[in-house]
């Protein structure tokens, strides 16, 4: 009697442990913890721009917390499509991660064919900044120094600025024409293969203004390489108490914000899109890009999972309506 009841146990066991491979869950004693090697994040921008300015922050210390290696895998072109085309068709197995932007909600409405769809391709994981966008120039090509003096040196002279961008359909690009249609100006569009090549050029004199990400350009305007006229938003952001916000200096509509967030390529396991969200929310939540993100114009945001997801959704649908309404087009 003993004999069988071992014998049952055992095929007791065995049905549990073969009822939870099949709802796809391992058994506790065969599972591993995440990561359990390094993860790559495919960043779709040259190193340099605002996407990196808060990657590299954000898995340096994901790194040193989990004691595995977080990969930056630059892949730039086409405003940021290109990578996203590559991130899609990674393996989704846990170890494979995209760092998109707010430029992959304007791309629907901008590249008539994409090779992936940011809403069906991926599962949105989680925010991890949103920074608002800022007017910045060359001091030595642009004398302007306030909003106000900027308008009116611009409405005198159309075309003879121009302002660089991280490529056709990107959030720089966009809030360019954007700004143009709400007050009425013309300055040339130069479109780069990233914020990162851009700004270079900004610094050195190449291109007049930029419609940056305030993340990107934060430590330029703190060197005084760049010179920032207004950010885009209701308020002023943090750690730049002293710069004006658009509405204050005569723009009361123009309201642009960069976010860049966290997706998996469809079909990644649950319990590997929660421990990441798991270790992102450590890092974010900690003093040290706490500060970092404050010194970059930003706050620490909360959005995770579906509801970042509904966000994004919400981004698409807004920027295929500045698309439309500004004719913008793929030069």
């Amino acid at each position: 009697m003993k004999h069988i009841s071992i014998v049952r146990r055992h095929a007791l066991w065995a049905g549990l442990a073969a009822a939870a491979m099949a709802c796809g869950v391992a058994p506790l004693h065969a599972q591993t913890a995440w990561p359990s090697k390094p993860v790559t994040v495919v960043v779709p921008f040259p190193p340099g721009g605002g996407t990196d300015a808060f990657a590299r922050p954000l898995f340096a210390l994901m790194s040193k917390n989990t004691g595995k290696q977080f990969v930056i895998d630059n892949k730039g072109g086409a405003g940021g499509t290109l990578g996203a085309g590559v991130a899609a068709r990674a393996a989704p197995d846990g170890y494979n991660f995209f760092m998109g932007a707010v430029h992959h909600a304007i791309a629907p409405a901008m590249y008539p064919k994409l090779d992936y769809n940011i809403e069906s391709d991926f599962i949105p994981v989680g925010l991890v900044s949103n920074v608002p966008q800022v007017i910045v120039v060359n001091p030595q090509r642009v004398q302007a120094t306030t909003l106000p003096q900027f308008l009116e040196f611009v409405r005198k002279n159309p075309g003879k600025l121009n302002y660089g961008s991280a490529g056709n359909g990107t959030s720089h690009h966009l809030a360019g024409e954007l700004f143009k249609l709400q007050t009425k100006t013309f300055i040339t569009h130069i479109p780069y293969r990233g914020a990162g090549p851009a700004l270079q050029d900004l610094i050195a004199g190449q291109v007049d203004v930029m419609f940056d990400g305030l993340g990107s350009s934060a430590n330029h305007i703190k060197g005084g390489r760049i010179r920032a006229i207004a950010v885009a938003a209701d308020k002023r952001a943090p750690g730049f108490a002293d710069l004006p916000t658009a509405p204050e200096g005569g723009v009361p509509s123009y309201k642009v914000s960069t976010w860049y967030g966290i997706w998996a390529p469809k079909g990644t396991p649950r319990e590997a899109i929660a421990a990441m969200q798991a270790e992102m929310r450590k890092a974010l939540n900690s003093d040290e890009l706490r500060a970092t993100w404050n010194g970059l114009g930003t706050e620490t945001p909360n959005l995770w999972g579906d509801d970042f997801g509904k966000f994004v959704n919400a981004e698409i649908k807004r920027w295929g309506e500045v698309v439309k309404t500004s004719g913008a087009k793929l030069d």
